[in-house]
């Protein structure tokens, strides 16, 4: 789920900053701290939005680099279990799909695919249906359920599933509304 979320901390800026827009270079501080990393309560933080509030600077005896208790804004991406995720294929291995969702990847195990028998096509890089020839390559999209989800410290694992009603490859949702 993507969000924007208020957070506390405090920036600190260096001497060679001091003659600059404070607020550009706490932004341009708090951008290369948050954005890209990964955290186990947070999520994946994609961008510094807007800073909100910068407090009075403090010095650090010793240290003249100038500190400010900051508020600002950040996009983030936290999936939830159970939540109903669209991606693009990336990958197709013998056991699965890694899918793309968003900033990090999930994978469709192969026993979560379709509830039909189904093959890794090594040449053409495809998994497929044996009874109903639906076959799964890179770059197409899907939709799936996360049904596992193991967040970690500097890591996520997402597990999805395909098997239930309107998930799966867009051409498959489509042929199963006209199925009805």
């Amino acid at each position: 789920m993507f969000k924007v979320i208020q957070i506390r901390d405090t920036a600190r800026v260096p001497p060679n900053k001091f003659g600059g827009e404070l607020s550009q270079s706490i932004a341009e501080i708090l951008q290369g701290q948050y954005e890209g990393t990964w955290d186990k309560d947070l999520g994946f933080i994609l961008a510094i939005h807007n800073i909100i509030e910068i407090g009075d600077g403090k010095i650090v005896p010793g240290d003249g680099s100038a500190y400010y208790d900051t508020v600002f804004e950040a996009l983030i991406y936290l999936p939830k279990l159970y939540e109903v995720v669209e991606g693009e294929v990336e990958e197709i291995t013998e056991f699965g799909a890694f899918v793309r969702l968003g900033p990090i990847d999930g994978l469709v195990h192969v026993s979560q695919l379709t509830n039909d028998f189904i093959n890794y096509d090594k040449k053409n890089n495809t998994l497929s249906g044996k009874e109903s020839g639906r076959a799964l390559k890179a770059g197409d999209k899907i939709r799936g359920r996360i049904v596992t989800l193991s967040l970690k410290r500097g890591s996520a694992k997402i597990g999805l599933t395909m098997r239930q009603p309107y998930l799966g490859k867009y051409e498959w949702i489509a042929e199963e509304k006209k199925e009805g």
